[in-house]
């Protein structure tokens, strides 16, 4: 709920005028809020992952990323991974467990991001949205964890989800 005027809105967010501080002390800040999103580390086996080539308008760039989305509210968090997976890369997950959730820039937006981790996938065939331009990068694990330390990942919510991945998998083995 805005305790602002809105600044902007659309389909996924807000942009408001806040101001959060405990103090009491008043200190105007604009703020996106966010519905909350998902992402998703699919393991097609043991030693393989599905990224994704997803181009982002925002920084003109192809990026090398994992799948994920936006909350529908009030979908669940666990629904929303098996939508996105299934849209993003074509694969249904016979197993979904959340690993973890953590907000992405909470100086200025408040999304939430729920980590998953997909196992015993089956191709369904991608049911992407219109003007997506994505396409599946399935690698060896070992070369997904080359990907972000050469910096050619660069995508915030895909380092996490990977690095943290690779470190459950390290206590397992």
């Amino acid at each position: 709920m805005p305790s602002e005027p809105l600044l902007v809105t659309s389909r996924f967010y807000v942009v408001e005028v806040d101001r959060p501080l405990a103090d009491g002390s008043i200190r105007t800040r604009a703020v996106v809020r966010h519905p909350g999103a998902v992402t998703i580390v699919p393991m097609i086996d043991d030693d393989h992952v599905c990224l994704i080539r997803n181009f982002r308008v925002s920084v003109n760039q192809t990026l090398i990323e994992l799948p994920a989305g936006t909350l529908e509210p009030p979908e669940p968090a666990d629904q929303a991974a098996h939508r996105e997976l299934v849209e993003e890369t074509g694969y249904e997950a016979g197993a979904m467990q959340e690993l973890h959730q953590f907000y992405l820039s909470p100086g200025i937006l408040d999304e939430k991001m729920h980590l998953f981790l997909a196992t015993d996938l089956k191709e369904v065939g991608a049911a992407r949205e219109a003007g997506e331009e994505i396409e599946n990068l399935i690698v060896p694990w070992q070369e997904a964890i080359e990907l972000v330390e050469s910096r050619r990942i660069q995508d915030a919510k895909t380092i996490s989800g990977l690095l943290l991945y690779d470190r459950i998998r390290s206590r397992n083995s």
